[in-house]
């Protein structure tokens, strides 16, 4: 296994956003961090709850992870939506957790556990991932 996984988010044929699981470790921990964009022109429109569910169901059914984290710049409203959304669990704020452009920012942390996986996958699964694409034609 590695120590991350990074995917391609493809609206109508082209290429338009992000998702990676990193900071993947074994041993005791079982975890791993879930980072994510999207190009504003197709935010919005169910595309990255959708692409997190993927990679939830990735980590816990392929790699057999423990925990998965997102942490959040707490200013990103929209990717607070994504986890809104999905009603994963908050667990505070860590400060200066990241350094990005220079600066140290606080983030948002927001997890998930195995446990939770498991009572709530069927449902996270049916509203995200059972939507059917439109027919060609």
């Amino acid at each position: 296994m590695g120590f991350g996984y990074g995917f391609g988010i493809f609206f109508e044929g082209r290429f338009c956003g992000e998702i990676t699981l990193s900071s993947i470790q074994r041993g005791p921990f079982q975890s791993g961090v879930i980072g994510y964009w999207i190009d504003r022109s197709v935010a919005g429109q169910g595309l990255m709850p959708e692409s997190v569910v993927t990679v939830l169901n990735f980590a816990f059914e392929v790699l057999r992870l423990h925990r998965v984290e997102i942490n959040i710049v707490p200013r990103n409203a929209p990717s607070r939506r994504v986890v809104e959304k999905l009603e994963l669990r908050s667990e505070g704020v860590s400060i200066k957790m990241l350094e990005i452009d220079g600066v140290w920012e606080d983030h948002m942390r927001f997890a998930i556990v195995a446990e939770e996986w498991v009572e709530r996958r069927d449902q996270l699964t049916s509203d995200w991932l059972a939507r059917v694409a439109p027919e060609a034609g």
